[in-house]
């Protein structure tokens, strides 16, 4: 199938090309900053976000969320929703 949007420039607000199902841990960050977060589960997520040094805590996330922000890390505490996919 051809791609009209091959040649287009890769931006940080443009649709995600990847996704991969995130497992949220501790310590060890994502392989690719994200672009957005699928939320397939609903619940809370802890996460830090691409250009800050803190988490931040998502609470009652709904089920299909896709939430807009670019995050490094997706942290086991704290993070009670399930099936997350990171959009990038």
């Amino acid at each position: 199938m051809a791609d009209e949007f091959t040649g287009n420039v890769d931006t940080s607000i443009s649709p995600a090309r990847n996704a991969v199902a995130v497992t949220p841990h501790a310590t060890t960050p994502l392989d690719n900053t994200s672009k957005a977060l699928y939320v397939g589960g609903t619940g809370n997520i802890t996460c830090r976000l691409a250009d800050d040094s803190a988490d931040v805590l998502f609470t009652a996330v709904p089920v299909g969320t896709i939430l807009p922000i670019r995050v490094t890390h997706v942290r086991a505490t704290g993070t009670t929703a399930t099936a997350i996919v990171n959009l990038y």
